[in-house]
């Protein structure tokens, strides 16, 4: 579904690379989640293969087309949730949903896929208001919902659960379920571990651009238990630190991590 070959991208003026060298694969019906501190390089590489960001060496493809040789035919297989809900916040969520619609040459079908996209999120007393008007969750699940109004086979979000309510990250986790379900495959960047273990088949945690390791977590209690000691110690946390942390999330928490 997403093949990354040894990629790197280096910013204009920067003396590093902020991917260096990346391999990934990412297979079918698969949730993959994509883990790293802030800084570690998962945006970027998030927008180098959705073709919102060139790079200098590498690979990717996704369904076999590679981004630089077929742009366009790679793009029609992916839906993009990016970190800052970027939208045109003049027009109407239908209106937007309609554009993005067109740009990915939906039919009539569109109809009523936007109509089962407004009653799982909710969103129908608000599709014909200004997206100006939305509050946070509500631009994130208008996004959503232009994302997938083509039906990709690969459905990438950057932070997506960030700053929503507990009943909408509810609902978009279980579309990213049925999502997958279907065949198709999410990839996303998150902080949130406990829901990271919960979800994902598998992670990839990085750090200065480079890959520290891929974690099978569905069905492997050791790794899903270790996670949390991986990502600290990969972000270059002091181990007496690590130690605290884990030992108070356990007091708080139990030995099942976190209830968000």
């Amino acid at each position: 579904m997403l093949t990354i070959t040894n990629l790197r991208k280096k910013y204009p003026k920067s003396d590093r690379y902020s991917v260096d060298g990346l391999n990934l694969e990412v297979k079918q019906g698969e949730i993959f989640g994509f883990l790293g501190k802030n800084g570690a390089g998962k945006s970027t590489t998030i927008k180098c293969l959705t073709g919102i960001l060139p790079f200098d060496e590498g690979k990717i493809e996704i369904c076999g087309y590679d981004v630089q040789k077929e742009p366009n035919k790679a793009k029609m297989n992916v839906g993009y949730v990016p970190d800052n809900h970027s939208v045109i916040d003049k027009l109407t969520g239908r209106e937007y949903v309609n554009y993005v619609a067109d740009v990915y040459k939906v039919g009539k079908e569109r109809e009523e896929r936007l109509e089962r996209y407004l009653e799982l999120f909710n969103l129908g007393f608000a599709v014909d208001r200004q997206i100006k008007s939305y509050s946070h969750g509500m631009k994130q699940k208008i996004c959503i919902t232009a994302a997938l109004i083509h039906e990709p086979k690969l459905w990438v979000l950057d932070e997506p659960m960030m700053g929503l309510d507990p009943q909408s990250t509810a609902e978009i986790v279980l579309h990213m379920q049925e999502h997958c379900q279907k065949g198709n495959t999410v990839f996303f960047s998150s902080h949130n571990l406990d829901l990271v273990k919960k979800l994902c088949h598998r992670v990839a945690i990085i750090n200065n651009g480079k890959l520290v390791e891929v974690m099978e977590l569905a069905g492997n209690k050791a790794n899903q238990d270790r996670l949390e000691e991986t990502f600290y110690t990969a972000a270059g946390m002091d181990r007496e630190k690590i130690k605290s942390i884990l030992e108070l999330e356990n007091a708080v928490y139990g030995a099942g991590g976190t209830d968000e």
